[in-house]
């Protein structure tokens, strides 16, 4: 048993990472049976939603499990922001018979908040995971209150010793090859970022905490190499996006699948937020990075009609196809054979 399992209550040292849009509870609960840590994204789900999931999840086992949330600042809407983006983004309106006046802001992605924690405290989560640093001084309080592991990804050493510093029990060592969302929160530099292979063993170095591995991790060589760098556990999410309990999107599915999938970048064209995705068309033809794209998650309402009418022509044009650098793990078997296939490596 490593530090990270004796700290998580599980019986392996490995976590499946938060994927919103691609999963709900059953994947949670898959990995969690299977002696890992599952987790269930919860930026995109009303406090309700969340209150639905978990008792989904306390149903089918009682073992530990994590809950994820976003902890950036809602920005303030930008119209001439908003207007030079749905400029860049006419051609394709038109293309597809949208009428962008009738475009209006979705739910987008919450931040954590004392509301989601009043829906969430009586379950008392035994993990909480955070991506954009850490929630309020007092938001945090409230859930080390009920004795909640915290856990928050880190993109450099500077962040992994701010986490350590303001409250994480253990930090995530979130490599540049991760899919997904940068969790990036004391700059938006990406070239200050690093690998996995660079990142892991500076940040152990650097902090007293348990440090888990993540990006680019597939297979179980992958875990291995993980833990001969000094990691305690590691974090993988792309691996398990083809199984049955998985949520993905039949386009994303084939994608995955495809000669495409060792191709990836990260764009902000979907949220407003650097994340790693399969380059599609929309990602070739308007840069995977545009300065017109509305700060996150703003960008999301004038891409999401044309990803829904492409996707109904089984195009995956305007998807968001989340995925790390290292797609070769991706098998269409159940979670639980991907955990102990990752466990071999420990």
């Amino acid at each position: 048993m490593t530090p990270l399992s004796r700290l998580l209550g599980t019986r392996l040292p490995l976590i499946q990472a938060p994927m919103a849009g691609a999963q709900g509870s059953a994947m949670a609960v898959a990995v969690s049976r299977a002696g890992a840590l599952g987790s269930l994204p919860c930026a995109m789900l009303t406090p309700e939603g969340i209150q639905a999931e978990l008792n989904a999840i306390t149903r089918q086992t009682d073992r530990p499990y994590n809950l994820n949330f976003f902890c950036h600042t809602p920005p303030v809407p930008d119209p001439a922001q908003e207007a030079r983006w749905r400029e860049v983004l006419a051609p394709y309106h038109a293309e597809h018979g949208i009428d962008p006046t009738q475009i209006v802001a979705g739910p987008g992605r919450a931040p954590f908040s004392h509301a989601v924690c009043d829906a969430i405290e009586s379950f008392r989560p035994p993990v909480v995971s955070f991506h954009f640093g850490l929630p309020a001084s007092d938001l945090l309080a409230r859930v080390k209150g009920w004795g909640a592991t915290v856990l928050s990804s880190a993109t450099t050493v500077a962040e992994a010793q701010w986490l350590a510093e303001h409250g994480a029990d253990a930090v995530i060592a979130q490599g540049l090859e991760a899919g997904g969302h940068r969790g990036h929160f004391l700059s938006h530099e990406l070239t200050a970022q690093l690998g996995t292979l660079a990142l892991v063993p500076q940040v152990v170095r650097a902090v007293g905490c348990p440090v888990i591995a993540a990006g680019g991790i597939a297979d179980a060589e992958g875990v291995r190499a993980a833990m001969a760098l000094g990691a305690s556990g590691v974090q993988v999410g792309t691996a398990y996006l083809l199984c049955p309990e998985a949520t993905t999107s039949a386009v994303h599915r084939a994608a995955l699948q495809s000669l495409a999938a060792p191709h990836t970048a990260l764009t902000n064209l979907f949220s407003g937020r650097p994340a790693r995705g399969i380059v599609n068309r929309v990602m070739r033809e308007l840069g995977p990075l545009n300065a017109a794209a509305p700060a996150f998650p703003l960008a999301t309402a004038a891409v999401a009609p044309l990803r829904t009418r492409a996707e109904a022509q089984g195009l995956d044009d305007f998807s968001p196809l989340w995925a790390g650098q290292n797609a070769s793990g991706c098998r269409p078997v159940p979670a639980a054979e991907v955990t102990a296939a990752l466990a071999r490596g420990l």
